[in-house]
């Protein structure tokens, strides 16, 4: 990885772990993030009407048909990820919904027969990454078996990990197909901008339909409205700029795994904003669990 990739997706990380706790401490729900991912769509809009006049034309099949797959996975990503907010505490379900989607990546990396770009080291990376999720949650290390992870804050912080390994790796095809096929005139920067504000216009209509056939849905978008646009806004900032920085760094490299590996750094950031700042319990094997994360992660990033 290059400098630049390594920064952007440092300060992406940072950005990622701040609007989750926002998202936490204020009102996690899918009504929320729709309304988030409104404001990004709105942000990024400029250069959106600005090739307008050629955007339908140009833009090949292929592509949009990943964008309306990545938007759904976006969307389950925010659904699943609000309700393990919801049911535990940032510093369990977020740790494990941003570190697991590095070992689907990998898997995904070796389905598909690219065998030779991933090393013994990132192998035994992988592993601990699963070992300290298993930690994260327990107490004591009696408490390790297989019905203290039966219940939702697990279960959708697994769903929620998926669905960010889903949207990665189609971004990262659809992006380079777009590159490789460019039509637009555009620069590479301004369409990954224009990638991202189409992917978070798909998002939302995703999410809006999610909501609107729920009467609960609907009542929580009203309640947002009410009571928390301003920290949805702000949030919506953070996701939409901190996942452009994140589309930008992937110019960078060859291999989307060390993207996702980097950017994971925001998991000990976002277990201390639950700790210390939500005042969530701390233990020393949810710090233990968060160290073994991050030694795994360096392991697949340097494999």
């Amino acid at each position: 990885m290059t400098l630049v990739a390594i920064s952007l997706v440092i300060l992406s990380a940072c950005i990622h772990a701040l609007w989750n706790f926002f998202t936490k401490k204020r009102h996690p729900t899918a009504s929320f993030f729709l309304l988030a991912s409104l404001t990004g769509a709105l942000l990024l809009s400029p250069i959106l009407i600005h090739h307008s006049d050629t955007l339908l034309h140009h833009i090949p099949d292929r592509v949009w048909m990943l964008l309306i797959i990545a938007g759904f996975f976006m969307a389950l990503y925010f659904i699943s990820l609000a309700r393990a907010y919801r049911e535990g505490e940032l510093s369990i379900a977020y740790p494990i919904a941003r570190a697991m989607p590095v070992i689907i990546v990998l898997a995904v990396v070796v389905y598909l027969g690219r065998v030779d770009q991933i090393s013994l080291q990132s192998v035994v990376g992988s592993a601990l990454v699963v070992f300290g999720c298993f930690m994260i949650p327990l107490q004591r290390f009696k408490e390790l078996r297989f019905s203290n992870y039966l219940n939702l804050t697990f279960g959708m912080a697994l769903i929620a990990a998926t669905c960010s390994a889903g949207y990665a790796l189609v971004d990262d095809e659809a992006l380079r197909y777009f590159r490789n096929n460019n039509q637009l005139a555009i620069d590479n920067t301004s369409m990954t901008i224009l990638y991202a504000c189409l992917e978070a216009s798909i998002t939302s209509l995703w999410l809006a339909l999610f909501i609107v056939i729920r009467k609960q849905g609907r009542i929580d978008f009203y309640q947002v409205i009410c009571d928390n646009k301003w920290y949805a806004i702000v949030a919506g900032i953070g996701i939409n700029l901190g996942y452009t920085l994140l589309l930008l760094a992937l110019a960078f490299v060859e291999n989307v795994s060390y993207i996702v590996a980097f950017h994971r750094l925001s998991i000990p950031l976002g277990a201390a904003l639950g700790i210390l700042i939500l005042k969530e319990k701390f233990y020393p094997l949810k710090l233990l669990g968060v160290l073994i994360i991050l030694v795994g992660l360096l392991g697949v990033a340097l494999g």
